[in-house]
C-alpha cells in the first residue's frame, strides 16, 4: 500500500544469524533500507524524520524500555514490544476509517469516565506497560479508573528523563479498558497478536473496532479466567460492558461533504 511502512522485527533479529533469517523470509519489509550493525538495527524509511536506530538490547523488555526513555526513541509512528518482537507502524492513519472513529470513542469515554471523576482517558502516544506480560504498546485509547490506581492494580510510570513529578510516561498494570481500531497495516496485530498479551496483563476489557468495510465491526471482549470472551449484541445491536456498567451501540452515517459520522450510543445496562 502506498505510504505504508510496517515492520515486525523477530525476537532474534538482533543476532547476526537471526537477522539473516529475517532477511530471507517473506516478512522482511520491501519499503525501507534495513541494516544490521553489530546487533543494532538501522532503518532508513526514505521519509523525512522517520529513520530508526533500534538498540541491540531492545529485543529484551528492559532494553526496549530504556529505548523508550531515551532521546533516540521516535516521536512519530507506533512502536510496540510484544514478548521480544518489535512491531513498528509508521503509516499515516486514515481520517475516516480510523481518526474520526477514534475521536467519537474518546469523546464518549471522556464523558462517562473523566467528566464523572471516575478515572482518566488517554489517546495518541499514550503508552501501556506490563512487565508481567512482557509487553508495552501505544493503544488507540486507554481508560483507567481512579480505584485501579488507588488499589495498586495500575501504576503511573514517571519519566526518569524528566524529573518533575507531573511527567508521566505510561500506565503500568491491569488497566480497565483498551480500545484498538484496525487499520490496513495493523490487522494481524490488532485482531490476533495483541489480545493474548492484553489478557495476560489483566486488562479488564478490550474493544476491537474495524470501520474499513461496509459493516462496522465492534467486538467487546471481557476478561474471564485469564482469557477474553466476546460479549454478544442483543437483537437491537447493544453490547453490555461489565467494566463501564453500560450498554453500547456503534452506528455510522453518511454526512456529506464528509464521508462518515460515527455515533457511539450508550445507556444504562441495569
Amino acid at each position: 500500500m502506498e505510504n505504508e511502512l510496517v515492520f515486525r522485527i523477530p525476537a532474534d533479529a538482533h543476532t547476526y544469524d537471526g537477522f539473516q533469517r529475517w532477511l530471507e523470509s517473506d516478512e522482511f519489509p520491501e519499503t525501507a533500507r534495513i541494516d544490521f550493525l553489530g546487533g543494532e538495527i538501522d532503518v532508513d524509511t526514505g521519509w523525512d524524520d522517520l529513520s530508526l536506530v533500534i538498540p541491540a538490547d531492545a529485543h529484551t523488555f528492559e532494553g526496549f524500555w530504556r529505548w523508550v526513555e531515551s532521546d533516540e526513541f521516535p516521536e512519530s509512528g507506533r512502536i510496540d514490544f510484544l514478548g521480544g518482537e518489535i512491531e513498528a507502524d509508521m503509516s499515516p492513519e486514515d481520517l475516516y476509517t480510523h481518526g474520526a472513529l477514534k475521536v467519537e470513542i474518546v469523546a464518549v469515554l471522556v464523558e462517562l469516565v473523566k467528566r464523572t471523576s471516575q478515572g482518566d482517558v488517554q489517546s495518541d502516544r499514550s503508552r501501556f506497560k506490563s512487565p508481567f506480560a512482557r509487553a508495552t504498546t501505544e493503544p488507540d485509547v486507554i481508560a483507567v479508573f481512579r480505584e485501579s490506581i488507588e488499589s495498586g492494580r495500575v501504576r503511573l510510570v514517571p519519566s526518569t528523563r524528566r524529573k518533575r513529578q507531573d511527567r508521566i510516561l505510561a500506565f503500568e498494570g491491569a488497566v480497565d479498558l483498551i480500545v484498538e481500531i484496525v487499520s490496513d497495516s495493523s490487522v494481524g496485530k490488532d485482531l490476533d497478536r495483541l489480545p493474548p498479551f492484553y489478557a495476560r496483563a489483566g486488562v479488564r476489557e478490550l474493544w476491537l473496532l474495524d470501520a474499513r468495510k461496509a459493516d462496522v465491526r465492534f467486538d467487546l471482549l471481557t476478561l474471564q479466567e485469564g482469557a477474553y470472551v466476546t460479549v454478544p449484541p442483543d437483537t437491537d445491536g447493544w453490547r453490555r460492558s461489565p467494566c463501564l456498567e453500560r450498554a453500547f451501540r456503534l452506528q455510522r452515517f453518511h454526512e456529506p461533504p464528509f464521508p462518515w459520522r460515527y455515533v457511539l450510543e450508550h445507556k444504562s445496562a441495569v
